[in-house]
């Protein structure tokens, strides 16, 4: 266990068990509303204002975050005109930040500092970036779990949830806010170009192994810490990307679940035919 006698390494498994704990929280709403690709335009779009605050002199994760939070309101805002499109409100979205990062980061003398929110750099957080996420994970798990009920019936049918006296514009903008600032903080420890897969690959295997909203939750919660704490064992030993190497161990994991439920029903069919 010598990986642990290295202080970088052991700020890279609290941040990356932090985040594993809230992203896939996230995401269970996200991918029940038909909006995986969101992660795709926030994270796109953090890219510039993460370039945007490397040339304001300000931090980069407070610029990302803006970025996000402005954007995440633009797709609600577009999606709510243009409500049977709404992957192509993400699509102008994730283009426009795509857009405006690539023209930010020509503007940039500190390029090293733009590259590693690409792909992040989960084992070059400082103690004051793991106070940040700690805090973020900390009030990000508050909002979730106190609007628990609330975020399901959002994620199941919106309409049916104003008819149960849900106060949709309310707890849409707030978890708005919360997706932002959940992949601002993500994008800068496993990348931005990786964040939604982190989002999304978890709850993908949660949905085969949960039978229920509840199940799903907790099942992808748990991959997701699986996928993080294995990630970075195999990164550190075979010297690869942190990020990656956890969003493959993510993609592996799935494909053997399944494999493994398709298997398993024609065992099934075969025993009873």
């Amino acid at each position: 266990m010598a990986i642990f006698e290295y202080t970088f390494m052991q700020r890279a498994f609290l941040v990356g068990i932090l985040l594993a704990a809230i992203v896939p929280c996230v995401g269970v709403v996200i991918v029940l509303k038909r909006l995986s690709m969101i992660g795709d335009a926030l994270s796109h779009t953090s890219l510039a204002g993460v370039a945007g605050g490397l040339l304001l002199n300000i931090n980069p994760v407070l610029g990302a975050t803006a970025a996000c939070v402005g954007a995440a309101f633009c797709i609600e805002a577009i999606r709510k005109k243009l409500p049977r499109y709404a992957e192509m409100t993400t699509a102008i979205v994730m283009s426009a930040g795509i857009g405006l990062a690539g023209v930010l980061s020509g503007f940039v003398h500190s390029t090293a500092s733009f590259n590693s929110f690409l792909f992040g750099s989960i084992v070059a957080i400082s103690n004051q970036e793991l106070i940040w996420v700690a805090l973020v994970t900390i009030f990000a798990l508050l909002v979730f779990l106190f609007f628990y009920k609330e975020l399901f019936y959002l994620a199941l049918d919106e309409r049916a949830a104003k008819l149960a006296g849900v106060p949709v514009g309310a707890v849409n903008s707030i978890f708005t806010i919360l997706i932002a600032v959940t992949i601002s903080i993500a994008a800068r420890t496993v990348g931005a170009l990786i964040v939604s897969s982190m989002m999304v690959i978890p709850v993908a295997c949660g949905m085969q192994l949960g039978k229920s909203y509840r199940q799903t939750v907790l099942w992808s919660v748990g991959l997701a810490e699986l996928f993080t704490v294995s990630g970075l064992f195999l990164a550190y030993y075979g010297q690869l990307k942190p990020g990656g190497t956890i969003v493959l161990v993510g993609v592996v994991c799935l494909l053997l679940i399944l494999i493994g439920k398709t298997l398993l029903a024609r065992l099934c069919r075969t025993r009873y035919t």
